[in-house]
Formats: C-alpha cells, structure tokens, sequence
C-alpha cells in the first residue's frame, strides 16, 4: 500500500520551538568605558521610520541610503515585533542575539569575540539590549551604530562595502544590498508606514558571490548547499520491494521517463529553518525540493528535479512539480525577507529555463492555488504562502511582471478576460485571525500590504463575500479569516467579465458570479487575452477535476490498476465561462508504490490520450475534460469609432497640423497615425503632427488614426479632408536692417534679415519718411540734400513658391544729417 505519508494532504512544517542559526556576522565590542559611542536621542523622538532611518544615519555617519539598503535586506523594514528571526535576529536590522564564531571576511575565520551582534549595537547606542528588541527605533539606531563600527574608514559607498559584509555576513548581501541601493524600493511596514529609498543610477554592484556545491542544481552565484532528502525503508529490515519507505520517489522527470516538470510550488514552512531542513531529511517525514532560509536567502537542496517530493498533497501536482519552502509563517509579511525574495526568484528563473517551466502565475503557484484530489478533499488544502507573499515584487524579480506592461484600468466590457494585479504595499486588505490561523504568527497588522482583493456577492462592499463550495462545503459565506480563501482573487489571477455595474466587475468565481470593486481612481485589473471555455451541453455542468488522470484504456497491459477520476465539488454551469490557463497539461499518472521499483508497473508514466484543460477556477487552478467543454479562441476586444479623428489650423504650405484621434467605444493604450495628401499615404508621416510641403499646395490631407492595442481588434477611422492646401506664409525670423551714417553724401547698406523658409528672390525699396524713393531699389543708397533731415528705412520683400509674398521694413536711421566739412570726410 502506498505510504499515508505520500497521499497526505497537508505538508505544513509547523515547529513550536526556535533553533536559531548562528549567525556568520561578528560584532567587534567597539563601546568603552567611557560611554555609548552615538547618541540616539534624536532617533528615538523621530515620528515616524523614515525619520529615524535620517536621524541614525546623522548620529552615526553612515550614509541614509546605505543605511536603508542594508536594513531593507534584512527585513524589508518591518519590525517582528520583539519576536527573533530565523537565525535569531531582532527588529528592523535583523540583530542577531546570538554569539558569533568566527569571521574574517575571507572564510577562514579567526578567534570569537565575547558579544552577540544585538549587545555590542545596544553598547555602541548607549541602549538595553531588550530596549533595542522591542523599540524599532532603537533598533535602527543600534544598527547604525553597528555598522559604522565595522567601517574602515573607505570613500564613498564603496567605501562601505567591507562594513556591509561584516554585518551581512553572507557573501552575496553585498552584491544584494548594492543592487537595493541602485534600483531603489519603496514599502510599507506592517505598521503601516511607508519607507522610500530613491533609486540611485550611479551605484556601482560588485559580485562577490560564493560557488555552489557542484552539482547542485542551482545557479552558481547563490552558494546552495546539499542537504539531501534520504531515500529508505520505514524499517531496515523490510525486503526490498516494501511499500513501506520514505520520503520521496525516484522518478525521470528530467529525462525521457518522465513524467514531464510543469509547476514550480511556493509553500512557506509554517516553522523555523533548522527543524524545516531535519526534517526534509527524516526518512519518515516527506521531502521537498529546496527550502530558503528567511535572514538571509540561503537555500538548502534536498532532492534532485527528477525525483519526485511529496509536497503538495496533489498526487498529480507532486508529479509535475518542484516544491520549494520559504522559512517563514502564512500569517505574516515579516520572514519573507528581500534576501529570501531575491534568492528565490534567482533559483526559479533558473529551473524555469532549464526545465520549460512558463513563468506565469498557472505555473508558478502558491500552495493554496493546488487543488484537491477528490470530492471532498478541497477544504484541507493549504494556504500558504498566505496572502502576504508578495507575488507582483516576485515576479517582477523573476523578469516576468504581472500584466506586463499594460496599465491598470477602468475601462472594462462584459466579455473581456482581465488579470488582477492589485498593488501590495498600497493595498491593505482585512485579515483577522492571523495568530490563529498560523501559529508563530503575530496578530494581523492594519494596514499591511496584502496580495489580494475580496470578492462580494453582489455589487456593494458592504455584501457579503463570495462563497467557494470547495473550500467551505457547507455552503457559507467566505470570511476575512487569515486562512479563508473563499473570496480572495491573488494577483496574476485572470478572470472572466459577465457583467459591468459602476466600479464592479461581476466575474464568474466557483460557479456562480462574484462582484469586484474596480475603482477608476484605483484600478485593479489589466487587460489580457485568454482561451476560454463553455460548458457543450445546454443543460449539464461539466465537472471539475483535481488531477488530469488517463482514461481506463491508457492502462490496459501496464499492470497499473486503473486510477479512478473523482469529480471534485466544483462545476462549470451551463452559461459561465472560464479562462484557460494551459490548453495541454500532461494527462498521465506515475505509478510508485515500491521500494525498488519491482512492483507491476512501478516508476512507469502512463500516458493518455483524454484530454484536459487546466483553468482559472476559483483560487485554484483546476482541470476540466475537453469532452466536456468547448474552448474558444483568444479574441482581441471590441472597439468601434464613435467620432472620427479631426485635423486642427488651416491647411497651409508650411503650418503644422494637429491631429486629435477622435473618440472610441473602449479606451486602448494608444494610437498610430498616417497621413495623406489627396488620398495618397505620406511617406514617414506616422505622427499626430503634419507640415504640408510645396508639393502639396492645392490639395487636401486626411489623418487615418488606427487603434495600437495588443488587445483590441484592429480598427481605425479616417479624418474629413481638409480644404485645399493655401499657399504658406514667409516668417520673419529677424527684420531687415539698415546699416552706415546717415549724412547727406554718405552711403547706407540694406540687410535683408532672416525669413523661414527661405526665400527664393527679395527686392529692396528705400523710403524716406515712410515714403518710397522712386528708383531706389538696390541694397544700397547714396544720402543726399533732399534726404536732409529725413529718416531713411528700407522695406524688403520676399518670395518664395507655394508661399505668399512676405515684406518687413527696417527700423528708420536717425534724421540725416549735412554733409561733412570736406570730402575727405565722406565715405
């Protein structure tokens, strides 16, 4: 019989005590006698946390945004409320309490020193230690006082890269710390303050990373190491071919014996990192791939991707799968630090790429999206990572941003397929019942970021919320408790629109239609383009499936008992529809039920030819017959021209015109614009601006404004013609001059000044007093008796084709004066 450890539904690695690691950073004790070395009364008294980050960094001389990075590593900023880490360490900075072995900076280690991270902050600082574990502002001022201590005097941030070594103690925080500083974050503590540090172009990253184990299946630069899962008998003395083993199966999920890797699962451990990893090694407990340790992002392998853990409480999803532990509780942001964030992306972009895992969130999933198995099973399904893992910063890591780049929006139909992407730090859900739900926990915070919006069963926020049958069988309504994900649409999740009332989107949600509010002064959803699929019959649901098992046929000679297919709790009534998240999931079932392998068919994938597809369904993803549906293609959306584009000014040789694109029944991200001129496309005219050239004098332009919008069907429309083109007007850039003395027997010089365009002939006519000078057309003029007390000017007019005449006079001379006393004083 197959071990009740394999089928088990649940996998939480809930651990009632702490076993702090030892932490690899030394405090150096630099606090004398004479007292603390900064003064932290200004920190104290800051109102809030991104006051006393400027105040400590002040006392200590640690530059702010150095200061910021490196307590962003090591908590993202939160405080744990007095509770330790991990590895032991405490508040905003992640002090460890514990007593350092060793450190040198090369590995090799020198002689320990007598005080913990945490005492030597608390002396530098003038503090308690307990002052320090339960005052974030302490804390922050300790760690100032900390790090500065280990500063060797270096210029510049770079400077400071040997301190930020010391305190992190691993090798790559540096590099993790120096890329925060250069990116920039902004959060929102779990008491609800937001802490901002400005992006910073300019920093340069240094790599200084440790090689992994070889042969670990790990990118290189993350320092992995192998604790490996055992593979044995309950009992020694049970014969070779007992059911009766642990904690995993041998499988080819790599190589041509399959079965196939699909999914990569996030769980978090519900326990510490030391008990986790025992017990990922105890032969009687169960094994997972990979756990990440929350201090610092250190990650321990177990098992190898070909083999097969016992992770999800799904057998098909453990077949298909990679299951990684996130050190860390369901019930709280605080132990998913931003080195554990960034490690762990770092490991699934890499097994993604190696095994063809798409980096989306149908195949990178939480614990909580895993179905059940059979009817019934739903409801003790886990939760976690819990509805403060953060999956847009996730993956925004892995390279693969929630809705891409498309913009949140307001503007939704009846129809479209959407995908809710709901903010985090900015977006602070109810949760109740945290410590609960999640030992080790603490109380749900107010005001902490979430990664999640609620469903309501009708359009209101004050309606009560979605129901989910799978998940609460008896039929109630879903409830803010922690662990209650009846009514919690995640982000990535994509969703079907029936119906559109204001702000609220009515969305097909575990067969019936669940309300959510999209404000158009906050948007939550982006556009997104799916399959889908209806149900064929006109009268019969079709049902819903946890596992994507073969037909009774595909085993016929395998000696594989037929796996029964159990319809879970759920259905798609006639008239919903549902987005598909994979059109071919594998349609198999690996067959492990011995030892050594030696049972009829065992470690063989079968392989069938019924086919599913797996859906968006409720939280979950789920898997439906194809027999049982229809699926329907991917549409681009609707939209239709509701006023044609209109072309502003005149149309003049020369003169920019202006194109407006008209008004649409939808609002698409953009436009593309083609002018003509007399039905004919202008080549290189794509822009809302156009100048009629010589050519086009006499003729007509139009605009052709076309819709630019992955997600919209092409459409476009075309602007009214415009009346013939006009002859352009010559500018004057700068006006004609007159240059000489203006004295009878002189001469004075004619410039034409400047004109745009330019232009092809100018003339010259002389005036005196405003009056022109017959003859008097040259560019020059000879003063003389009758000019005598005359103010001289010259007007110049220009030509040019395609343009009208343009003329501009001169500023006049002074009056003329007589003529010198002699002519060798003329010019």
């Amino acid at each position: 019989m197959i071990s009740p450890l394999r089928s088990a539904a649940t996998v939480g690695v809930a651990v009632a005590f702490l076993l702090p690691a030892a932490p690899a950073a030394l405090a150096t004790g630099a606090a004398g006698a004479s007292g603390p070395l900064v003064s932290c009364a200004a920190t104290l008294s800051a109102p809030t946390r991104d006051a006393a980050f400027s105040e400590a960094a002040k006392a200590a001389g640690v530059p702010e945004s150095l200061l910021k990075a490196v307590s962003y590593m090591e908590s993202r900023w939160d405080d744990h409320q007095g509770r330790p880490s991990g590895d032991g360490g405490y508040g905003v900075f992640g002090l460890s309490a514990e007593t350092p072995e060793a450190w040198d900076g090369s590995g090799k280690g020198r002689t320990a020193e007598a005080r913990s991270q945490i005492e030597t902050a608390a002396a530098l600082a003038g503090l308690s230690v307990d002052t320090l574990k339960q005052d974030p502002n302490a804390n922050i001022c300790g760690g100032a006082a900390l790090l500065a201590s280990y500063h060797d005097g270096g210029a510049g941030l770079a400077g400071w890269r040997g301190a930020v070594a010391r305190f992190g103690g691993e090798k790559d925080f540096v590099e993790q710390v120096y890329q925060t500083l250069k990116k920039g974050e902004t959060s929102v503590t779990e008491e609800g303050e937001r802490v901002t540090l400005d992006a910073d172009a300019s920093v340069a990253v240094p790599s200084d990373s440790t090689a992994a184990t070889p042969g670990l299946d790990c990118p290189a630069d993350l320092g992995c190491e192998s604790l490996p899962a055992p593979y044995a008998k309950d009992k020694p003395t049970e014969p070779n071919n007992t059911v009766n083993y642990g904690n995993h199966d041998i499988a080819d999920r790599t190589g041509p014996g399959g079965p196939k890797l699909q999914y990569i699962v996030i769980h978090d451990t519900e326990g510490y990192y030391g008990p986790s990893v025992r017990l990922a090694q105890d032969p009687t407990y169960l094994a997972w791939n990979y756990t990440i340790r929350s201090s610092d992002g250190h990650i321990a392998q177990h098992l190898e991707a070909k083999d097969l853990g016992w992770h999800a409480g799904n057998w098909y999803v453990n077949m298909h799968s990679i299951g990684i532990e996130h050190e860390g509780f369901a019930g709280t942001a605080t132990w998913f630090t931003e080195s554990m964030y960034q490690t762990s992306a770092k490991l699934v972009k890499h097994l993604s790429a190696k095994y063809g895992i798409p980096l989306d969130r149908a195949h990178i999933i939480g614990h909580d999206q895993v179905p059940g198995t059979v009817l019934g099973n739903t409801k003790s399904v886990h939760w976690d990572p819990g509805p403060y893992w953060d999956w847009e910063h996730y993956f925004e890591l892995l390279g693969a941003p929630i809705g891409g780049t498309q913009q949140t929006t307001a503007d939704v139909a009846a129809g479209d397929v959407v995908e809710v992407r709901t903010g985090y730090g900015d977006n602070p859900q109810t949760v109740t019942g945290c410590a609960a739900a999640s030992p080790n926990s603490p109380d749900c915070v107010p005001g902490a970021g979430t990664n999640f919006v609620p469903l309501h069963q009708s359009p209101s926020a004050g309606a009560p919320l979605a129901k989910d049958p799978g998940w609460k069988p008896t039929g109630v309504n879903g409830t803010t408790y922690a662990s209650d994900i009846s009514a919690r649409v995640t982000s990535g999740q994509k969703l079907v629109v029936a119906q559109v009332q204001g702000d609220w989107l009515g969305v097909w949600w575990a067969g019936s239609l669940a309300w959510l509010h999209n404000p158009a002064t906050a948007p939550v959803v982006v556009r997104t383009t799916a399959k889908t699929v209806t149900v064929k019959s006109t009268t019969t649901p079709a049902n819903i499936y946890g596992r994507a098992y073969p037909e009774a046929s595909a085993y016929a000679g395998t000696g594989i008992p037929v796996q029964a297919l159990s319809a879970l709790e759920y259905k798609i009534p006639v008239g919903q529809t549902y987005a598909v998240s994979d059109d071919a999931p594998v349609t198999d079932y690996y067959r492990a039920v011995s030892f050594d392998g030696s049972a009829p068919g065992d470690r063989t994938d079968v392989v069938g030819q019924d086919k599913y597809y797996q859906l968006w369904y409720a939280h979950r993803q789920v898997f439906v017959r194809a027999a049982e549906v229809d699926m329907h293609a991917s549409q681009k959306l609707a939209i239709a021209n509701t006023a044609v584009p209109a072309i502003s000014s005149v149309a003049k040789v020369g003169e920019e015109l202006t194109a407006s694109p008209g008004t649409w029944s939808r609002q698409p991200a953009g436009f593309d614009y083609q002018w003509y001129v007399d039905g004919a496309a202008v080549d290189g005219a794509t822009g809302t601006t156009y100048r009629p050239v010589r050519a086009d004098l006499g003729k007509s332009v139009t605009v052709k404004v076309t819709v630019d919008d992955p997600y919209f069907a092409d459409a476009s429309a075309t602007s009214e013609p415009t009346a013939p083109v006009a002859p352009g007007t010559i500018a004057s850039v700068e006006a004609p001059a007159v240059t000489g003395i203006a004295k009878v027997g002189w001469w004075l010089k004619a410039s034409p000044g400047t004109w745009a365009p330019e232009p092809e002939s100018v003339s010259y006519q002389w005036l005196r007093d405003g009056v022109p000078v017959p003859g008097a057309t040259g560019t020059t003029y000879h003063l003389k008796g009758h000019d005598l007390g005359a103010r001289i000017s010259v007007r110049v007019t220009v030509s040019a084709t395609a343009y009208d005449d343009a003329s501009g006079t001169s500023q006049p001379t002074a009056e003329v004066a007589p003529a010198p006393p002699s002519a060798d004083d003329a010019e």
